[in-house]
């Protein structure tokens, strides 16, 4: 195993197609709910544990060997909005490429295979993670932190927020990344032995909401 790996899967300029996407923020930001760093700093933790720890958990899986049609199927049922399963494929896509071209997999192969039009990005991001030759709490981490760390980004662009204080943000949040990553990871063992229902169902309603307006809009800076 290479942590290094995990450096280059997590590295923001990872041509996986983050850039484009808010995680929500965008739309939190026009409703009121972000406004400045400590706001923000709510948000990321609420969505970290919510959609954040399903995410981390069905990336962990994937690097376990666990389906990922089966966990392509959980994901889905996991997102009741559809703009934001439309954007998760979208994003799996993406990352398919970068990670076919990055570390060469037949597993990765037979999952593009499967979904020509995307996966959800958390099964692939757990699948590219594997083929790196990283464990399931590495996948975790990439996930959780790629959570938190694109609402992050897009807000400094959205509100002209202070880079410094945004990564402040990303900081203070760190021991929770460390729970919820290794939270993703003890389930994503359950689900190897007690199948898919022993990953969290965790929602985030209003995430749920604001994507689908956030859809609708006919001007925006970010793709979800």
């Amino acid at each position: 195993m290479s942590r290094a790996a995990l450096l280059v899967l997590a590295d923001g300029r990872f041509p996986a197609g983050g850039h484009a996407h808010s995680g929500g923020a965008e739309e939190a930001v026009k409703s009121g709910r972000v406004t400045g760093a400590a706001s923000l700093e709510d948000f990321c933790r609420g969505r970290l544990n919510t959609s954040g720890l399903v995410a981390a958990s069905l990336a962990a899986a994937a690097a376990l060997g666990v389906d990922p049609a089966a966990l392509d199927a959980a994901a889905d049922a996991r997102t009741p909005s559809p703009a934001l399963r439309v954007a998760a494929r979208r994003l799996g896509r993406q990352l398919m490429r970068a990670a076919r071209a990055t570390w060469p997999h037949p597993e990765l192969d037979a999952l593009a295979r499967r979904f020509p039009k995307g996966a959800h990005q958390p099964v692939v991001l757990g699948l590219a993670a594997r083929a790196a030759g990283l464990g399931p709490q590495d996948a975790a981490y990439c996930s959780a932190y790629e959570g938190i760390s694109g609402p992050a980004s897009a807000t400094v662009r959205l509100l002209s927020l202070d880079p410094f204080d945004a990564t402040g943000v990303l900081a203070r949040l760190a021991p929770d990344v460390d729970r919820v990553a290794l939270r993703a990871a003890e389930a994503a063992g359950r689900a190897v032995t007690e199948g898919i229902d022993a990953l969290p169902a965790a929602s985030a309603p209003l995430l749920e909401l604001g994507a689908e307006a956030h859809a609708g809009w006919p001007v925006r800076l970010f793709a979800s």
